[in-house]
This record gives structure tokens, sequence and C-alpha cells, in this order.
């Protein structure tokens, strides 16, 4: 697949104008197919309005009255005393008279009906209880007609709008399918943009995120495939330039914390990291009571192998020992060239006979390792090594200690481990 040129790519700005453009031109044609037939469904909303919305009302206002007569009737047998009963009885009265009622000819014979039998009620509630019970129960039988006759009313002006909205439907029934049309036409282009838009907006974006969450200066650049869009091909552009620069970062980093922490010609840590280390170890020996062995290894003779053989030859010796020195010892333990010949061990959760096993077998591996010089010559050479507990007390006290043990070493004729003794 050729590759996308400057020439073959858009702008985001020239791409959404476009999508704008087209979108209006669209909207503007349903909008006036849908403007007529709203002008339609106007008129038919107009007399809903005017004619059969008040006539709803009313409808509803003498409901509501009619439900208010035979809720305070309630009250009136239901008052415990006379004065909460004559209040609910003139209520009766006021909503009796009420014009909604007496512009309803049914509605106000069985209002006028419900106010006698309540004023004759009222009058019998001290006087002769059992009468008023009586009362009571033709009341019932008033009340159950007076909420028949509410649900009349209610469904007398439910009809009224099911007549209009019946007219407006066939109205409505029409411009039905030219908005369904429409619609579907405004739809099938809103599908169209937003697939657009995912495909060359959204979805690049997302791997443009995912691409920067996972960025990782150990793999390759990333490589992001063709878009038609100059602004995300320059974000992917920059997010590979980014790429490039951390591993850039990460390289001088890494050269700086080499530089830090190791010793330029052997690799092993220099004296300064050593002991910044070694001092974190001893307060978790001391802090968890575990023990911690420290030992110092002095190479025989080094001096008469540089004057010897060459300075150069004494680098290849330093260097094939702490590669080998490296590979003898655990993961867990520290090694160190302290300086010149010297080197130092830390050995966490060792005592001091279990670093001299290992020690010494790393010893006699050494003496017998042959170290080749350039012009094929072989040589071997022997170290002595002072081990020393380093649980208890400062690391420079340790320290000294395994120094007089590798003095003692060397006293005894080199090539030997002696333990420091506590």
């Amino acid at each position: 697949m050729a590759k996308a040129t400057q020439k073959d790519r858009v702008g985001a700005n020239q791409a959404f104008v476009t999508l704008a453009a087209a979108f209006a031109i669209l909207f503007s044609i349903a909008f006036t197919l849908l403007a007529f037939d709203q002008h339609r469904v106007l008129q038919s909303a107009e007399q809903l309005q005017e004619i059969t919305v008040p006539e709803i009302i009313r409808y509803q206002r003498l409901a509501r009255n009619i439900e208010q007569l035979r809720q305070e009737g309630e009250h009136v047998f239901s008052a415990s005393k006379d004065e909460e009963r004559q209040q609910a009885l003139f209520i009766v009265m006021l909503v009796a008279s009420h014009p909604s009622i007496l512009e309803n000819e049914s509605a106000a014979i069985a209002a006028r009906e419900a106010e006698a039998m309540l004023t004759d009620a009222s009058r019998l509630a001290d006087r002769d209880p059992v009468l008023f019970k009586v009362r009571y129960a033709e009341w019932q039988q008033h009340s159950r007609r007076l909420g028949l006759l509410v649900d009349d009313l209610t469904v007398q002006g439910a009809g009224r709008v099911a007549e209009d909205l019946a007219q407006m439907s066939v109205v409505m029934h029409l411009s039905r399918y030219k908005l369904v049309g429409t619609l579907a036409l405004v739809g099938i282009f809103l599908v169209l943009s937003m697939w657009l838009l995912r495909r060359h907006l959204v979805r690049p974006l997302q791997r443009i995120d995912q691409t920067l969450s996972s960025l990782n200066v150990n793999e390759h650049s990333p490589v992001f495939p063709e878009t038609q869009l100059n602004e995300i091909y320059a974000i992917e552009q920059a997010t590979v330039r980014l790429h490039r620069l951390l591993q850039e970062n990460e390289a001088s980093r890494r050269d700086l914390e080499q530089q830090a922490t190791l010793d330029s010609l052997t690799g092993l840590m220099n004296r300064r990291h050593f002991m910044a280390k070694a001092e974190a170890e001893l307060r978790r020996a001391e802090r968890y009571g575990h023990p911690v062995a420290i030992a110092l290894g002095d190479l025989d003779h080094f001096k008469h192998l540089n004057d010897t053989y060459g300075h150069a030859a004494g680098d290849i010796v330093l260097r094939a020992f702490a590669a080998l020195l490296t590979e003898s010892v655990r993961e867990s333990d520290l090694v160190c060239r302290y300086g010149g010949e010297e080197f130092v061990l830390l050995f966490p959760e060792s005592t001091t006979e279990q670093a001299r096993v290992l020690m010494e077998r790393f010893r006699h591996r050494f003496s017998e390792f042959d170290v080749a010089l350039p012009d094929g010559l072989l040589l071997r050479v022997t170290l002595s090594i002072g081990i020393a507990d380093a649980s208890h007390g400062p690391l420079e006290n340790a320290l000294q200690r395994a120094d007089d043990a590798l003095y003692e070493a060397k006293w005894q004729g080199r090539n030997r481990v002696v333990v420091a003794i506590e």
C-alpha cells in the first residue's frame, strides 16, 4: 500500500467544515418539509386549547367540587364535636351553591339532596343517635352515587379530549411518514459522520493514547497506520520523537547511574555506593537479629605483577577476577572494588563460618584460574582474604577487623582465608 503524502492528507478544519455544510443542507430540507406539517398540527392544537381545554377544566372543577361535597359529608358524620360538624355542613352548603354545580342539572340535584340529607343528620346527631346511624347508612349510598357522578364527569372530559386528539392524529398521520423519512436521512448522515469521525479521529487518538500510556524505552519506536488528517499525523510523529527522546534520556540516565555507582574498570560497585548499601543491610540485620559477615580480599603480589607485565595486564587480571567473583557469589551478596587490588564482600544472613566456606571455595578456584594476556601468556594470581562478623557495631569497625584478618593472612604466607577472632 502506497504511503500517504502531505498532499493526500486533509486538515481537520476542512473535514469538519465539509461535514457541517452537508449536515446544514440536509437539515434545511428536513426543516422545510416539517414546517408545513407543523402548521397544520398547530391549527388542531389551537382548537384543542381554545375550545376543548376550557370545557375539560369545567368538568374537572365540577368533579372536584362534588368530591369535596362528598368528603365534607363524611366529616359531618365523623366529627366528634358539634362545632366541627357545623363547620363541615357550612362547607357543604357553600359547595352545593357553587356555580359549576348549579350549571349542571344532575350535579345540582345530587348536591341539593346531599345538603338536605346532611342538614337533617346534623340535627339528629345529639338528639337521636339511632336515627343518626340510619341517616349515615343512607348517606353512604348517596356518597357512592356522588362518586359515580365524579367518575362520569371524568369520563366525559376524557371523551372530549379523545375526540379532539383523534382529529389531530389524522392531521399528524400524514406528517409522520415525512418525519420518519427525514429522520432516516438525518440518521444515516449522522451514522456516516460518526463512522468517519471514529475512523479518522477517535480511533487514531485512542491508539495514540494507548501508545503514550504504554510507552516503553526498552521497546522499538511505535508504528502508526496511515492517517488522512494532518493533525493526527503530526501528533503521531511527535509521539515517535518523544519515544526517541525518552530512549536517549534513559541511556543518559543509565550512564550517569553507572558512573555514580559502579567501578569503571571492573563493573562492580564502587566504594561510595557499597558503603551506603552495606550500612542499610547492617541496620536491617541488627533490627531483626540476623547474622551478617564481611570479607576484605587483596590480590597477592599485585604490585610485582604490574611492574613485570604492565598496568594493562594488571587491569586484565582485575577484570577477570571481578567477573569470576561475580559469578561465584550469591545474588544477595554485595561485591565492591574497595580500591586498587582490594575488594570487599558483604554476606547477608551468613555467619563468618559460612562466609569462610564460600571464600575458601572461591580462593581455591581463583588460584587455579588462568588469566590470558593479549600476547597469549597465561597468568595465575592468588588471593588473601580476611573475614569478620558485622552483625554488631559500626561498619567501619567490621572493616577494620576484616583488614586485621587480611593482614594476618598476608603474614601467614598469603593465598589463604583468615577469620577475625571476636
